[in-house]
């Protein structure tokens, strides 16, 4: 039984639901529009972002789901999407998952008009249902990662971010909606002030967790959801590097920025800057903060009473560090 499975065995008939709404949902009149959105459904991901929201929402609510559940786990999918959609365009990125990406086949203006149709649905599905405590948290949500996104494009021009900025752009363009999920589970089943602080806090912490794993497979031996050395490429300044930074001599920091400024970098100089990485201990410091906020995510969930919805939501905080892609 695979980990993903797992995780998903005590939602399973939440989840089977929730994709035939969400197929509907996506429908459109414009021909070309419901090619796109089906090649998007038939190539969907593991949807992990709405099987937190079903998760977190049995887990708070004894195991009752309602229909507000569902909308709120539709507008999260429809906005992780289309902020998948436009980080393909502005990354120039040909593939996703594996498969080509919506700009690849269709081309970019192609997709940032699919990518924005996608955020407005989700926008009208919170209107038209009057959920505006769930529209709220993820307008917040789509500020952040839009203000995370220009931070760390900014910082990467001048490479001059530490660990504090750093931690600011995570929290904003990766944890922001995974946090959001856990909120948006809680005020669905209605629970209190002091819940939907605390779930939402454990899902700050797993996005940090689950974006500092995404940073260390820049340094994996092989190409997986994405590829091997793109952060170094387009002058991301992740974790593993801050600390190489701060923790090397001044001849070889020098070194580092000069080739981390060039704009073309070889398959050798990028093997290179992973090894001094790798030799500088980059990649263990990383790790030992991702176990950090692992732990601490943890360890906020064995505050809550015993449940197979419990014991789910550890796996999956599990399956974030452990995962291959």
């Amino acid at each position: 039984m695979s980990k993903v499975y797992e995780i998903r065995e005590p939602i399973s008939e939440e989840m089977e639901i929730f994709e035939n709404k969400f197929s509907k949902l996506m429908l459109s009149d414009v021909p070309l529009l419901n090619r796109i959105t089906h090649y998007i459904i038939k190539r969907k991901g593991k949807q992990m972002r709405p099987m937190l929201i079903f998760l977190c929402s049995k887990l708070l609510s004894s195991g009752k789901v309602n229909e507000k559940v569902y909308r709120g786990a539709s507008v999260i999918e429809l906005i992780h999407t289309a902020t998948l959609i436009h980080d393909d365009v502005v990354d120039e990125s040909n593939k996703r998952r594996g498969f080509f990406s919506i700009n690849a086949i269709w081309k970019n203006k192609i997709a940032v008009l699919v990518g924005d149709f996608l955020l407005s649905k989700g926008m009208l599905l919170c209107i038209d249902n009057k959920d505006y405590d769930i529209l709220d948290v993820i307008s917040e949500s789509v500020k952040q990662m839009s203000e995370g996104e220009l931070l760390q494009i900014e910082k990467a021009k001048k490479l001059d971010i530490d660990e504090e900025t750093y931690f600011e752009i995570i929290k904003k363009k990766t944890a922001s909606l995974i946090s959001s999920c856990c909120k948006i589970a809680a005020v669905s089943v209605n629970s209190s002030s002091s819940e939907i602080k605390k779930i939402t806090k454990i899902g700050m912490y797993i996005g940090i967790a689950f974006q500092i794993k995404d940073d260390l497979f820049d340094y994996g031996k092989k190409t997986i959801g994405k590829p091997r050395g793109i952060d170094i490429k387009q002058k991301k300044i992740t974790l593993p590097l801050i600390y190489t930074l701060n923790n090397i001599n001044k001849s070889e920091k020098r070194w580092l920025i000069k080739s981390l400024k060039k704009n073309k970098k070889s398959r050798a100089l990028i093997n290179q800057i992973i090894s001094l990485v790798k030799e500088r201990g980059g990649l263990d410091y990383a790790i030992q903060i991702m176990n950090k906020y692992h732990k601490l995510s943890i360890d906020d969930l064995e505050t809550f009473k015993d449940s197979s919805y419990k014991d789910s939501l550890k796996k999956m905080v599990n399956y974030v560090i452990e995962r291959n892609y």
